[in-house]
């Protein structure tokens, strides 16, 4: 699943060098971070949040089949700043 939204973010940025997904799985939930560079947080989140929402239900569907909550977290400069 990590593998399928890295593909799908590194295809949408400008500097996909700069692509960091990270998952943690617990025993029933999923958690995939995706980090890019700043100027490619817009291009990833998208308007009104259409493509980070895209991205949150395909990973929601790959996960279905083995029965597991996936979450896609899109972390900006802001949130690296203050977490």
């Amino acid at each position: 699943m990590k593998d399928l939204i890295e593909f799908i973010v590194r295809s949408l940025v400008e500097k996909p060098e700069a692509v960091i997904v990270t998952e943690t799985e617990g025993e029933q939930a999923t958690v995939i971070e995706v980090k890019v560079a700043d100027e490619d947080a817009g291009k990833v989140i998208g308007r009104e949040g259409r493509i980070a929402n895209a991205l949150r239900i395909l990973a929601k569907a790959a996960g279905a089949k083995d029965r597991k909550r996936v979450t896609v977290e899109i972390i900006t400069k802001e949130e690296r700043r203050n977490g």
